[in-house]
């Protein structure tokens, strides 16, 4: 799968466009992700080794090479969000929502709610059979569009930051 980049995903919403991370997206994707985790206190985790937000920054090696999407949201031609997915060993074919944030302009719009849906729209496409998201209680808005939007909750949460974890089943 190592490819040097990526073209397929492609949609708009309400004048966002959503679309595949590309190499020159790195810094400003990176950005996004640390700038919503201090607006709720909670630390950008990144160092040599593994680590939280490592996969903010590599997204080659934990998506790309793994089998998972990443994507950025633009508006204006600046990204203010990005979500993501790859494979994970909890469950049965199942896959992990991972960095799937917007900044405070991109929200109540319901782009949140839309860029879920194409993100489960995507890993059904792959076949995979359960999706897994953490979470963190400050982050009130996304407890409840997990919630919603049909995530039950679960044990098992394995990110220091994270106090809860939902999954939902999909239909084969």
């Amino acid at each position: 799968m190592g490819r040097i980049g990526k073209v397929g995903m492609q949609t708009e919403y309400r004048g966002f466009l959503i679309r595949d991370w590309q190499p020159g997206d790195r810094a400003a994707a990176a950005a996004v992700v640390k700038t919503v985790l201090a607006e709720y206190g909670l630390g950008w985790e990144v160092n040599c080794g593994a680590s939280t937000d490592q996969d903010a920054v590599e997204i080659e090696k934990y998506y790309w090479q793994t089998g998972g999407e990443f994507w950025v949201v633009e508006a204006a031609d600046q990204i203010i969000g990005t979500g993501g997915y790859y494979p994970i060993e909890r469950g049965e074919g199942a896959v992990e929502i991972r960095k799937m944030y917007l900044l405070p302009a991109a929200r109540g719009q319901g782009l949140g709610r839309f860029l879920l849906s194409q993100l489960e729209a995507a890993i059904a496409a792959r076949h995979y059979q359960e999706i897994w998201v953490e979470t963190a209680t400050v982050l009130k808005e996304a407890v409840r569009l997990y919630e919603k939007n049909g995530y039950l909750p679960a044990d098992g949460v394995e990110t220091p930051r994270c106090d809860r974890v939902y999954y939902k089943r999909l239909s084969v």
